[in-house]
């Protein structure tokens, strides 16, 4: 695969954005027809792209393989329980095989099933003319910062509650809490009860709220979320509504519930002044956030630690979906790691993840030569797959966060993905921003943004 920019510690990469372009390219050059990809998720909200693929059947492995690619993208940029393959009966048995519950895409199909209550399903329709059209509505969802609100966002170590009113925070505290090792949800409900309350008698009166919390959220449910680890199924079913729960008990006002990656992104828009604003926090794993062009966020999944980057095929295998080449490799501190061994530098199996990553960064920051090959093969990653989030995403600026992009690593990441763009895609380079925020530019607090999630 012909690269402008090659990835120094990883010579087999190959990004998914030019994998899909040559096809793309080669298709157009030989007999082809169309077809349609939809995925379906809450409300009716429906995504489609139209394309084209091989008509010769001697390509039909390629056509699968590129096609499966995208379903996956589109599951888990806007998330969905229904794919619908319309105009090739053979790509959709394909697609039917593989995600169904003992395909090689099962976890897909369980997750999906689970966050959006329903059997998760693969449909064709025969007529590429009678696939659905794309069907999405932005909602009014933050930036709304009149009135007088709490803003809370929940972590894993401590949560953060505001009283703001007419969008300044006239209080504000961090409180430790310990949810991952809890097995009473009683514990979760108090928690975020009292320091509600704490915030609550800080204003005149209260008239919306606004969370932001890790995990995977559905009309403001808690449908996925690391908060409640210990838990029993049962009790994890139970505390779907726990924010509901505690706002009907706060006040019974208006609430709006938030993934923390797209409050972050909201955050970055506020500060910023500006929309089409997509986050990415490369830490324990790779987490996204989105705001639109109207700023407002959009209920997509955004769980890019399970989008395609890389269609070499001998990439890592992500342990948790048993998939291969997504971005928790690439953009995480697993994706530091298994660039050592080219790097020449040997770790103490010893050591957690964490320390590891911390054990490279020390290196770095001592000026030892071999790190910095580390962050310029991840941000040879990155900016392929900006181009490629650029196809699902319409951006403006990208925000850089989390742990693997502190300090002059960072920079070199940052600074490899614009050498990327502005070689490969000059007009994604002269449209797209890239940031690493510090400190002091977060004048607009995750607290704070999470208030303005509500309308009132």
């Amino acid at each position: 695969m012909d690269l402008k920019v090659r990835a120094v510690y990883d010579p087999a990469f190959m990004p998914i954005v030019k994998y899909v372009e040559q096809f793309e390219k080669d298709v157009a050059a030989s007999a082809h027809k169309p077809i349609a990809i939809s995925v379906e998720r809450n409300r009716g909200y429906i995504h489609t792209l139209h394309m084209d693929v091989f008509a010769d059947e001697a390509q039909a492995e390629r056509n699968n393989e590129v096609v499966e690619r995208i379903v996956k993208t589109f599951l888990w940029v806007y998330g969905g329980w229904r794919i619908i393959i319309s105009g090739s009966k053979p790509i959709y048995e394909h697609i039917a095989k593989t995600y169904a519950k003992d395909g090689a895409r099962s976890f897909d199909n369980g997750f999906m099933s689970g966050v959006y209550e329903t059997e998760f399903k693969v449909d064709f329709i025969e007529n590429v003319k009678d696939a659905p059209e794309t069907n999405e509505a932005s909602s009014p969802v933050g930036k709304h910062l009149n009135g007088c609100r709490i803003g809370f966002d929940a972590g894993g170590s401590d949560v953060k509650v505001s009283a703001v009113v007419d969008g300044e925070s006239i209080y504000s505290e961090e409180i430790v809490w310990q949810p991952k090792i809890q097995t009473d949800p009683a514990y979760h409900f108090n928690g975020i009860k009292n320091a509600m309350l704490k915030a609550k008698a800080k204003l005149p009166r209260l008239d919306a709220i606004g969370v932001s919390s890790a995990g995977v959220y559905i009309d403001n449910r808690a449908m996925v979320a690391s908060l409640f680890l210990k838990l029993s199924e049962e009790d994890k079913v139970k505390c779907r509504n726990i924010y509901l729960d505690v706002a009907k008990e706060i006040g019974d006002v208006p609430i709006e519930v938030a993934n923390d990656g797209d409050v972050t992104a909201l955050a970055g828009a506020m500060d910023l002044n500006d929309n089409n604003v997509l986050g990415i926090a490369m830490g324990t794993s790779e987490a996204g956030g989105y705001v639109d062009g109207n700023g407002y966020i959009t209920g997509w999944l955004n769980e890019l630690a399970f989008a395609p980057v890389d269609m070499n095929p001998n990439a890592l295998v992500d342990e948790w979906s048993g998939d291969v080449g997504c971005g928790v490799k690439y953009f995480s501190q697993d994706a530091v790691i298994k660039l050592c061994p080219a790097a020449g530098i040997e770790l103490d199996d010893s050591l957690t993840l964490a320390e590891k990553l911390k054990y490279v960064q020390k290196l770095h920051a001592e000026g030892d030569p071999r790190t910095p090959g580390i962050y310029q093969t991840i941000g040879v990653y990155f900016g392929y797959e900006i181009a490629y989030y650029a196809r699902y995403y319409d951006i403006k600026h990208v925000l850089i966060m989390g742990r693997v992009t502190s300090g002059t690593g960072g920079q070199i990441l940052l600074s490899t993905a614009k050498e990327v763009l502005e070689k490969e895609y000059p007009e994604l380079a002269r449209k797209i921003a890239l940031h690493i925020p510090d400190e002091s530019s977060r004048r607009v607090g995750q607290s704070v943004a999470a208030a303005s999630l509500p309308v009132c």
